[in-house]
């Protein structure tokens, strides 16, 4: 697969505020996020492995973390942000899709800036830390988050429900305290059952599904030796995936990324996923639409091109796309940050 480029990261997400919300998982795709906005590298084994620092790549750490005691009890929180002149990323780690935390998360949407996409996925500590009977409370919890968020984000806010990464028999997480242990042989088949339940709801809610367990069901090498976590080039992946729905959502044409990415010592020995063998899962459905490369020769040259109407695409109501379960609606073309953006946020401060 052909990943999305530094460049073409800057162009789509340029003025944009994007929120991810999850566990560990998720915490590296705002990393990958982050990194890719800044430069052409891949995230270090080191960078995937740290949590609660007081900064990576210029985010900072705004509450938790280690600002208060590092745990691994559900009540562990973390929130970072990245902000520079034309991006605002954020990012908060969550154990449970609904509590009375997720709601003060909420409320922040309501009383603050609205995103312009959600990045979600809160699955493993759902179904494992807090009830042995997890199917009745997750699906109560899903339906009260789904329901809670679509009234409070705007309609043009794209919501991206990222389905739970396969797991490996054997684990390692930090999630898997002593006390739970014993269900690590079989969580790896309910994460499959709560995904399934997780999916569904979010369609029909409206959100779109990203399909990470299907997706990567065959990449399965590429996974880190706790059986939880993923490389660095799964994540670049994940990333690209993302940020391609995001385009063709908005109607905005992805070309093929014209630079190669920079290599660093977690992927020395991995090869890149444009130069292995393409798995089976994630060859290019029949219908799905083609990503045009190489670009036209004027197509970088300014920044604003995306608050333009494109002339070449159009948004993906019109073909189904090869990543997400269902086709949302049209969206009306929204930039709400078009002019400077003061800052509402301290470099370091709070939100």
């Amino acid at each position: 697969m052909k990943c999305v480029s530094h460049q073409q990261a800057n162009q789509l997400l340029h003025n944009r505020f994007i929120v991810v919300l999850g566990d560990s998982i998720q915490r590296s795709v705002y990393k990958d996020i982050v990194l890719l906005l800044q430069k052409e590298k891949y995230l270090t084994a080191s960078q995937l492995k740290s949590k609660g620092e007081m900064s990576f790549e210029q985010d900072c750490l705004v509450e938790g973390g280690c600002l208060s005691q590092m745990h691994n009890g559900t009540q562990y929180r973390e929130v970072r942000q990245f902000q520079s002149a034309h991006y605002l990323v954020r990012f908060y780690f969550v154990t449970r899709i609904y509590s009375r935390y997720m709601q003060s998360i909420l409320e922040d949407f309501r009383q603050g800036l609205k995103p312009d996409i959600v990045i979600v996925n809160s699955c493993v500590w759902d179904i494992s830390r807090y009830y042995s009977n997890w199917t009745d409370d997750y699906k109560e919890n899903l339906h009260k988050f789904f329901e809670e968020l679509s009234g409070t984000l705007p309609e043009e806010t794209l919501v991206v429900w990222n389905l739970a990464m396969p797991l490996g028999e054997r684990l390692k997480g930090g999630f898997l305290v002593p006390e739970i242990k014993h269900k690590a042989p079989q969580l790896r088949y309910d994460v499959i059952e709560a995904n399934f339940y997780s999916g569904t709801l979010a369609n029909a809610y409206g959100m779109d599904v990203l399909d990470l367990h299907f997706q990567f069901r065959f990449s399965l090498h590429h996974r880190t030796k706790d059986g939880v976590h993923w490389n660095a080039l799964v994540h670049r992946r994940i990333t690209s995936l993302l940020l391609q729905h995001a385009a063709q959502a908005w109607g905005v044409s992805m070309p093929c990324p014209l630079t190669a990415v920079e290599h660093t010592e977690a992927t020395a020995q991995q090869p890149v996923f444009g130069n292995a063998t393409k798995p089976a899962g994630m060859c290019r459905m029949e219908g799905a639409p083609t990503y045009h490369c190489p670009p036209p020769s004027n197509y970088f040259s300014n920044m604003d091109y995306l608050y333009r109407p494109p002339h070449h695409s159009e948004p993906y109501i019109n073909y189904c796309h090869e990543h997400v379960m269902r086709s949302r609606h049209t969206r009306r073309h929204y930039a709400p940050y078009t002019h400077h953006r003061p800052s509402h946020y301290a470099q370091h401060g709070h939100y």
